[in-house]
């Protein structure tokens, strides 16, 4: 079918640059928001791109909805100041100068040398900007690029600064050794709320383990894991108090398991029940330890049965094998009935020296050597292939490590019930993300690792004395007071990190910690940092707190979403968003 051509031929292009040249030309946008009164304000958040990656139509359906509404209010007669902003820290950027330089890894950034490294990731942060402001002057999109916040400046971080040491001083931020999202190819730690970006499916091995029961020849406990690697490092096997378990006798072997999985896991009519009894009293039976390469001092409660309520019979044989190590509940377990950690990983994924032929492998490489090794001493009960979803770095693509290190937190949950009530108060669209993919997000609320062993980033405002006391440091002007030596004009490693002080108190030298802070923390800090507060904006911060009208997509309720809401709930008991 032809259709006719309506009227003459538009030149686009020409009819563009006629329409933008005139916006331009009269100072549309500004006007716009000058001639409308300050006393009625409609407040938008720009969520900030990170400059050192290209545009793309990806973009132009957001920045359309995000200029729809401030138009329409605009037009209704709000004053609407659309502050523009540039995301300028963290691995993405990173990533991209290692790929640049042919580094691979920490080990390759530090011997380049991390000033050269920061100055190299300082210049690709603003490489494509020029094509973010020409996609957004072609679309129409209205917003303030003149005078954009960037949280790569010294005022931003000291705001960020301000945050945490106010934080430090309310007991929501800490120091603790417990388990976390590792990423070993970065070798860092992840937020949960990163974590929840980065799943895959994947297949993984499947095994079912004998662990001998030591007063009883002839009988085991039968786990299940699908992280063999993990059995190098067992230190206890959790059963449920309440379920209840079999002792089943199996082609002359007898094994313990619960009682709902025994078809599934022998094969019916393949077993006979010798007795039944529940979880509890299997509590205190010592076994026979699956691999005895990392050598341990021998503990009350290594490797006995322990209780747990977080054992389930949805999966597996309904006995956990547990590794305070590499775990959540393994490592509440483990603090509970005081086992040790055994913890034989390098922050780079791989065994140390003392896993014998694994040392130097990769973990989840030495997977098929380890399942090999338990079926040639009789330990394995069978192999399979189990297809999960498994938690992967949303930034580089690596499979992660639940892994025992020391980290610093926010204590979100201590606020979660304000989470919870300020989450009420929000106007979602679509309505069902407010107690569906946001709320139930809100729900499960785990506190928030903040610190990353990396380079670019905003520095953890934290000073440590040999002697373990800490000082938190809340602003440039309180940092020179401290000061040992001169500070420098650039807050960013590695300038930062020669700069010592005197602990107020004790008057002993103290020296930063190596860290930075989660970039997550920094776009959630934008509300108050985008004008230096509190020592500087803080008319512009009364006006222009909170928002409201925020846009983005719909990953980023666990990402930008939750930042703001947590960071200002913290900080000010309320929502930086309506």
């Amino acid at each position: 079918m032809e259709f006719e051509k309506v009227g003459p031929q538009v030149d686009f292009p020409a009819l563009e640059r006629e329409v933008l040249g005139y916006w331009e030309e009269i100072g549309a946008f500004r006007k716009s928001v000058e001639r409308r009164p300050v006393e009625r304000p409609f407040v938008f958040y720009e969520g900030p791109p990170t400059a050192n990656g290209r545009p793309g139509f990806h973009h132009v359906p957001a920045r359309t909805l995000k200029d729809l509404i401030p138009r329409y209010k605009t037009m209704r007669g709000y004053r609407v100041e659309r502050k523009g902003g540039w995301d300028c820290h963290g691995l993405p950027v990173e990533l991209e100068v290692e790929k640049e330089l042919g580094l691979s890894g920490k080990k390759d950034v530090e011997r380049y040398g991390i000033e050269e490294f920061n100055r190299l990731c300082r210049r690709s942060v603003f490489r494509y900007v020029d094509d973010w402001r020409r996609m957004s002057d072609r679309m129409g999109f209205w917003v303030d690029m003149e005078n954009a916040y960037r949280t790569l400046d010294n005022t931003y971080i000291e705001s960020v600064w301000w945050a945490l040491k106010t934080l430090h001083e309310r007991g929501l931020l800490y120091e603790d050794y417990k388990v976390a999202p590792h990423c070993p190819r970065d070798q860092t730690s992840l937020s949960s709320h990163e974590v929840a970006q980065g799943y895959k499916d994947v297949v993984d091995p499947s095994v079912y383990v004998r662990l001998p029961l030591r007063d009883e020849e002839g009988t085991s406990l039968l786990v299940w894991t699908t992280t063999p690697w993990t059995l190098v490092s067992n230190a206890a096997v959790a059963a449920h108090p309440e379920v209840e378990y079999a002792l089943a006798e199996r082609g002359g072997e007898r094994l313990v398991l619960a009682a709902e999985l025994l078809d599934r896991v022998l094969g019916e009519g393949s077993y006979r029940v010798v007795s039944t009894f529940r979880g509890r009293e299997l509590e205190g039976r010592k076994y026979r330890r699956p691999f005895d390469y990392v050598p341990v001092e021998e503990t009350e409660n290594l490797w006995t049965v322990v209780l747990g309520d977080y054992v389930t019979t949805r999966e597996g044989t309904g006995l956990v094998h547990t590794a305070p190590a590499y775990g959540e509940d393994d490592a509440r377990t483990g603090r509970a009935y005081g086992l040790p950690t055994i913890h034989p990983v390098r922050p780079d994924g791989t065994f140390d020296e003392r896993v014998g032929p694994f040392a130097g492998r990769f973990v989840k490489d030495a997977d098929e050597g380890l399942v090999k090794e338990l079926e040639e001493r009789g330990l394995l009960f069978k192999a399979e292939e189990h297809e999960h979803a498994y938690p992967h770095c949303w930034r580089c693509g690596t499979p992660l490590l639940y892994y025992a290190k020391r980290a610093w937190y926010a204590r979100t949950t201590a606020v979660l019930d304000e989470l919870l009530r300020e989450n009420e108060g929000i106007n979602w669209v679509p309505e069902h993300i407010k107690w569906g993919r946001f709320g139930d997000w809100l729900r499960n609320n785990v506190d928030w690792a903040l610190s990353r062993e990396r380079y670019w980033g905003t520095p953890l405002p934290i000073w440590r004395t040999e002697s373990g006391r800490v000082v938190v440091v809340g602003s440039r002007e309180e940092l020179e007071k401290l000061a040992v030596d001169p500070l420098p004009d650039d807050l960013h490693r590695p300038y930062i990190d020669r700069v010592r002080i005197r602990h107020p108190e004790t008057g002993e030298l103290a020296r930063r910690i190596p860290e930075v802070l989660d970039v997550w923390f920094d776009s959630g800090s934008m509300p108050f940092a985008q004008w230096g507060y509190p020592r500087s904006g803080r008319e512009h911060f009364r006006r222009q707190f909170p928002a409201d009208f925020i846009c983005e997509g719909v990953d980023q309720t666990r990402g930008w979403f939750y930042s703001l809401l947590a960071v200002s709930t913290m900080l000010f008991g309320k929502s930086s968003y309506k």
